[in-house]
């Protein structure tokens, strides 16, 4: 608690966001990427606007997308408040790409030759409160003989290094594919989305840790969402997305 009182200003808040934290439905939804926003001790980190506001910084849309369907099922929502930039909460401590100084074509001045103190302090600071937080809601669920489904949401840039992607929504899992096949099967006739499995991503790209760290020791079913970010650009396609995934979730759960 010192440590984050020290590295957080009064402006800056907490590091984690819980909304709709009485919702009664057993879905956890979990955004790591949700904030562009830098804590203010880091400035801008050397970035240009254009980079700050860019996919590099957050998964735009995602957190949208993650509180229309928070809504829509009465679901516990938890998020990350600060930018992927200073830690990215969907990776271990030992990651080269939890503190990256380098982002496809953007350098990042600001996290170029970080001590160990500093990644010390960022991982203290940002990754172990939100994950802390996601450990003491499903702890106290299991206290209270209360089902948890973790599903971590995500979007994605339609062009990666000059690359058109196709995919439109990527259905991923580790280990446990369960959910993933039933979501996946539930969406196999649609016409609205294209819809795969692990893709653009995968778990040997290091991208499932929260569910691997969360999920798959307890044995919750689990899945990781990734949504292509020009679908979820504003209120409308938002609003299509989180109905099409909510529809998939409630289909994919009736029988569990």
């Amino acid at each position: 608690m010192l440590v984050q009182s020290e590295f957080f200003t009064k402006a800056d808040g907490d590091p984690v966001a819980v909304e709709n934290a009485d919702g009664r439905s057993e879905v956890l939804l979990v955004c790591e990427h949700a904030s562009s926003r830098l804590p203010e001790r880091y400035g801008d980190l050397g970035l240009s606007q254009e980079a700050l506001a860019s996919h590099i910084a957050w998964d735009p849309g995602a957190l949208a997308v993650s509180r229309l369907m928070s809504r829509s099922l009465d679901a516990v929502l938890i998020h990350q408040r600060f930018s992927r930039l200073i830690y990215d909460c969907n990776r271990p401590p030992e990651s080269p790409a939890a503190m990256r100084d380098v982002s496809e074509v953007f350098r990042i001045p600001g996290n170029e030759n970080l001590t160990e103190a500093e990644r010390s302090l960022r991982t203290t600071s940002l990754y172990l409160p939100f994950h802390g937080r996601i450990r003491e809601e499903i702890a106290e669920r299991q206290a209270r003989g209360r089902p948890t489904v973790l599903v971590t949401v995500h979007s994605f840039t339609p062009v990666y290094f000059g690359k058109l992607r196709e995919v439109e929504i990527g259905i991923l899992h580790e280990k446990d594919s369960r959910l993933a096949d039933r979501m996946l099967a539930a969406a196999a006739d649609t016409r609205l989305y294209h819809v795969a499995r692990n893709e653009p991503y995968g778990p040997a790209d290091g991208v499932t840790h929260t569910l691997e760290v969360h999920a798959l020791p307890a044995g919750l079913l689990n899945v990781m969402i990734e949504i292509r970010n020009d679908l979820i650009a504003d209120e409308t396609g938002q609003g299509v997305v989180a109905d099409f995934l909510t529809g998939l979730l409630r289909e994919s759960l009736a029988d569990v």
